[in-house]
């Protein structure tokens, strides 16, 4: 099995459940529940293939994961209460393997197709993070992507080093995997934020990547 299909496997049930599981918090049926979960799981795949000029259709093709998707949607639906429960203390580990996996999938795929670095950077970003905005869109919530924490910039290093070359070699992209994984905890653990202005309060605020309260 190529380091690629690892990725994507891992990709696909962590995002799967989680968008599984954001269903079940905005109490949708067993249809949303399924329908949020593979949009979860296929959504930025989708939207990095409209982009880099993949053919949408390549998604029937992949009827394993497919497969595979409403196995793990089905496992977070027949999980006990609590165990979900234990879900909410962990779901920001889950997104982050899911991110981490589909950024470098996405980045490895426009990188087979010789596409510039620019589009690496797009197809990380997009893989890493798409499906996961449409989730939370679908679900009523301020996508993830744009929220305090550093998010999409984790994609984005990702993309960056394997566009670049500096992650070719399986343990590298291993590597790069858990490397991608451990700084989007700490950005969530200690609050690390973009710059950003709000007009509401007429001001910056969250310079940096500064430690919150």
């Amino acid at each position: 099995m190529h380091v690629f299909d690892v990725f994507s496997i891992i990709g696909t049930i962590a995002f799967a459940m989680s968008g599984a599981i954001v269903a079940m918090e905005e109490d949708y049926d067993i249809l949303g529940v399924v329908v949020l979960g593979l949009v979860t799981a296929f959504g930025g795949g989708i939207i990095r293939n409209v982009l880099i000029g993949v053919p949408v259709t390549t998604l029937w093709s992949q009827s394993d994961l497919i497969i595979l998707a409403l196995i793990s949607v089905f496992c977070a639906f027949v999980l006990p209460l609590g165990w979900l429960h234990h879900w909410k203390r962990t779901e920001a580990l889950f997104d982050a393997i899911g991110l981490s996996a589909f950024a470098i999938q996405g980045a490895l795929y426009a990188t087979q197709m010789n596409h510039p670095l620019s589009a690496v950077l797009v197809a990380a970003v997009l893989t890493g993070s798409g499906g996961g905005m449409v989730r939370d869109l679908l679900a009523g919530r301020k996508p993830l992507v744009l929220r305090d924490e550093i998010y999409a910039v984790w994609a984005m290093v990702a993309g960056a080093a394997v566009g670049l070359g500096a992650a070719t070699a399986t343990w590298q992209l291993l590597t790069l995997f858990v490397v991608v994984i451990v700084f989007r905890m700490l950005s969530v653990h200690y609050k690390w934020r973009l710059p950003r202005r709000s007009l509401s309060h007429g001001g910056a605020s969250g310079g940096g990547m500064s430690a919150g309260s």
